[in-house]
């Protein structure tokens, strides 16, 4: 096993019915067992542009940043190099089809951290422009907990 540790991924179902696999953490042996460090998470929101600009530096393989410190779309296409904060709808769908693309091909393996990144800039920028978030599906029927379910 190599010191770079283990990518920690969970499915996430798209509402086009595919599950992609996104990354939350890396995992590294210790001893008999793992120790697991997570990235910044946000569950049941998206994260606006700032959020994640702040954020985006302490990715393993960071995107390029924009003046302003929103992250850019990559260097081609129509708009290389501009913002994805406030590109175009018809855009942001062609950068992130790309990034699929890439995702997609075992070949650019080396690529996936840097385009799972990317990939999420853009889909965040979407759900932002959409007005919402993206859709999860429930994680089962269970009822919410409530307090009686405290255990102390």
């Amino acid at each position: 096993m190599s010191d770079q540790g283990l990518p920690v991924t969970v499915p996430v179902a798209r509402a086009d019915g595919r599950v992609e696999h996104v990354r939350v953490g890396t995992a590294y042996r210790t001893g008999d067992g793992f120790t697991l460090r997570l990235g910044d998470l946000a569950i049941g929101v998206a994260p606006s542009q700032s959020e994640y600009a702040s954020s985006a530096p302490r990715a393993s393989t960071p995107i390029a940043a924009a003046p302003g410190g929103g992250a850019i779309l990559p260097n081609y296409g129509r708009s290389k190099g501009q913002p994805i904060a406030g590109a175009t709808m018809q855009d942001l769908e062609y950068y992130a089809n790309g990034c699929r693309r890439t995702l997609a091909d075992a070949a650019k393996s080396r690529w996936h951290d840097k385009e799972r990144v990317l990939l999420a800039a853009i889909e965040a920028e979407i759900a932002r422009q959409k007005g919402g978030v993206p859709e999860m599906p429930p994680a089962d029927d269970a009822p919410p907990p409530s307090d009686d379910d405290v255990p102390f």
